[in-house]
């Protein structure tokens, strides 16, 4: 049987062509970026105080429930099912980012070996409806009202992130300006819902109540403000260099964290505080 390169005219290949040469070809055309040991430790730091602070406030919310009236437990298991599906997350990150670097560098992309950027929107298509759901539970508003809120505000905010993933794996800065755009547009809406539908419910609220789910809400629009920053975060600077691209991936990772953080540890100790405030106010002991 004739050998391969005397089947095609012309054609010259290497004599001990195997699989070991190939692969060592495709390993070396994945895009990669080169981190300093700073930002290199930063993003290892960052992702093991975001995983911890997960099951931190899992362990937290599971265990005060027993604090509050059996109606109000409902919210606070869905905080804990947002920050254990955080955690969960955020362990597969940690994971995803030490299988993908090597000597400070990181393999970036979608592709097996890379840093998997998708673990982040997975967590938040299943988060996101749930502490949206954490409001209107720890609330104890009427059916009706309950689920003529959880019918716009769970498919919206599901579409806000749908939206923008596809945004935040390409490469083109015109694909992540027009699908951060249309991922807007549902979040516009949200907010819209909580601030108009949700505010008209507030008088009705025990003392103090409202004044946290005030608070609540402009603490919702910080930390959800911070993500389309950092989705925007690369295509701030023109045809940035290798070190420019370090940084940037680094501060838009570094911005995701802390968001995290703040939108589902912050935002989960927050709903626990009402559902205190509320438990007190329909006589529960504050010594319980």
């Amino acid at each position: 049987m004739p050998a391969l390169r005397d089947t095609i005219p012309g054609a010259s290949f290497p004599r001990n062509l195997g699989v070991r040469t190939v692969r060592l070809e495709l390993t070396e055309d994945l895009p990669m970026l080169q981190l300093s040991s700073g930002q290199w430790s930063s993003l290892y730091n960052i992702f093991s105080f975001g995983l911890i602070s997960m099951l931190a406030c899992t362990v937290y919310t599971l265990v005060g429930q027993s604090r509050v009236l059996t109606k109000y437990r409902t919210a606070l298991v869905m905080s804990s099912m947002v920050t254990f599906i955080a955690g969960y997350h955020y362990f597969r990150i940690f994971n995803s980012f030490n299988e993908a670097s090597k000597d400070g560098a990181v393999t970036i992309g979608t592709q097996q070996g890379a840093f998997n950027e998708a673990y982040r929107y997975v967590d938040w298509i299943l988060t996101v409806p749930l502490l949206l759901a954490e409001v209107v539970a720890v609330l104890a508003l009427a059916k009706e009202i309950s689920r003529s809120m959880m019918g716009r505000l769970v498919p919206a905010s599901a579409a806000m992130i749908i939206l923008g993933y596809p945004g935040e794996i390409s490469n083109s800065n015109s694909t992540k300006v027009l699908f951060g755009i249309l991922s807007t547009l549902p979040f516009i809406y949200i907010l819209y819902v909580l601030f108009v539908e949700l505010g008209k419910s507030l008088d009705r609220q025990p003392e103090g109540v409202a004044a946290t789910i005030g608070r609540l809400r402009l603490l919702l629009i910080a930390t959800w403000g911070v993500y389309p920053i950092s989705y925007l975060i690369p295509i701030l600077v023109k045809n940035p260099s290798a070190s420019q691209m370090a940084s940037l991936f680094t501060d838009r990772q570094i911005g995701y964290t802390v968001a995290d953080v703040l939108a589902k540890c912050v935002f989960g100790l927050t709903i626990f505080k009402i559902a205190r405030l509320k438990s007190a106010a329909e006589g529960m002991a504050d010594s319980h």
